[in-house]
């Protein structure tokens, strides 16, 4: 297929982003290539990662127009999927200062001029939904103890509020319906705020990702044992979810990585993978997003991630990894997937699409320059 955007041969040519390298002479570019996902009628392949800004009111959580101006900009330069920052589903989910809500009126209200903003400059927009579960400390939860699957702390401190994680309360089954529960209307209340869909953030050592690892999650009942049984709180929720909104507006974000432990690696992540894509099928998820913090790294019988996943996986996945246009084009003309998400080098540019189309060089990520301020 071929439109405009490809008739330049040499479009991505001297392109340069992490070390990636150009993609040279392409005639055909899968990157700008539009794309049926879900419900959502996608522009292209390039898709912004979900990144925590921080830039809600602590006290609220309600978001304002900065944030608006700031997702309207990657909207109106052209990226296919804008996939939000993690949106916490209740007073308890939240795990850091300044970020934003989606379970009270006004922070929903909050959210309609961001959608807005973005559909009128064409894009497509979902919430990430988000609980982070034991990676809390009281302060931020309202004055209320994390919650967890195991009274077990994380190890290491809250990233921007520099206190250890405190030890967490175990959930009861009452707790734990209550937080399934919590998911579904902060999906009900994205639509309500005019996003097309949702992703469940099941990734990086979070509330959902502390249920299916072993030395987070001690328990004894239905929600404990080995992986399968682990992913018993997962499941649940995405089925919530898909009851809520439709599997054609639920992405599921999972991982390997664990933020409180960056070295875990599953000990038979082929085993791990196909029991948890095993999952997937059975609760009619349709769109999946696997995280990893490099995407090419090997993991099992030469493969990495994304591609491990697609030997168990034929439904859609969107690849991310600290990805460069090179690596991204390539992974989607061989099928591993099909929507590639930049993370940071939107953030330092907000005409990424225009200067991958043009083949310009990019502004290079600087958390000291880009992190404190809305670009």
């Amino acid at each position: 297929m071929t439109n405009s955007n490809h008739k330049v041969a040499s479009i991505f040519e001297g392109t340069k982003i992490n070390d990636g390298g150009s993609l040279g002479s392409i005639e055909d570019t899968k990157l700008f290539d539009p794309i049926q996902v879900g419900s959502w009628s996608l522009r292209n392949r390039i898709a912004m990662a979900p990144m925590t800004r921080c830039f809600a009111n602590d006290e609220t959580g309600v978001v304002g127009s900065e944030v608006v101006e700031y997702y309207r900009k990657r909207a109106a330069d052209g990226i296919g999927l804008i996939i939000t920052e993690g949106i916490v589903i209740s007073p308890r989910a939240k795990g850091n200062p300044g970020v934003p809500g989606i379970y009270t009126k006004e922070q929903i209200g909050s959210w309609k001029p961001v959608t807005e903003a973005v559909h009128k400059e064409g894009g497509t927009i979902i919430a990430q939904i988000w609980h982070v579960g034991r990676m809390s400390h009281h302060e931020l939860a309202g004055g209320q103890m994390p919650q967890a699957p195991s009274a077990i702390a994380a190890k290491g401190d809250v990233p921007r509020f520099r206190k250890p994680y405190d030890t967490p309360e175990e959930m009861t089954l009452e707790d734990i319906q209550e937080v399934i529960n919590q998911y579904a209307q902060a999906a009900k209340n994205a639509v309500e705020a005019g996003f097309d869909g949702v992703e469940i953030h099941g990734a990086h050592g979070y509330l959902i990702d502390q249920f299916t690892y072993e030395f987070a999650n001690k328990r004894i009942d239905q929600y404990g044992g080995d992986l399968k049984k682990r992913l018993t709180f997962m499941k649940e929720v995405v089925q919530a979810v898909i009851e809520a909104v439709g599997a054609d507006k639920t992405l599921l974000r999972f991982s390997a990585f664990k933020g409180d432990n960056p070295a875990y690696m599953w000990d038979n992540p082929e085993e791990a993978v196909k029991t948890f894509v095993e999952m997937f099928k059975e609760v009619g998820l349709t769109m999946i997003h696997p995280s990893t913090m490099d995407y090419t790294r090997v993991i099992s019988d030469g493969k990495n991630f994304h591609q491990l996943v697609r030997k168990y996986w034929d439904g859609i996945m969107v690849g991310v990894g600290s990805l460069n246009p090179k690596e991204a084009e390539k992974s989607l003309q061989e099928g591993t997937i099909d929507v590639a998400a930049f993370g940071r080098p939107l953030i330092a540019n907000p005409d990424f699409v225009h200067r991958l189309k043009q083949g310009e060089s990019f502004v290079e990520y600087d958390a000291k320059v880009h992190l404190p301020t809305l670009v």
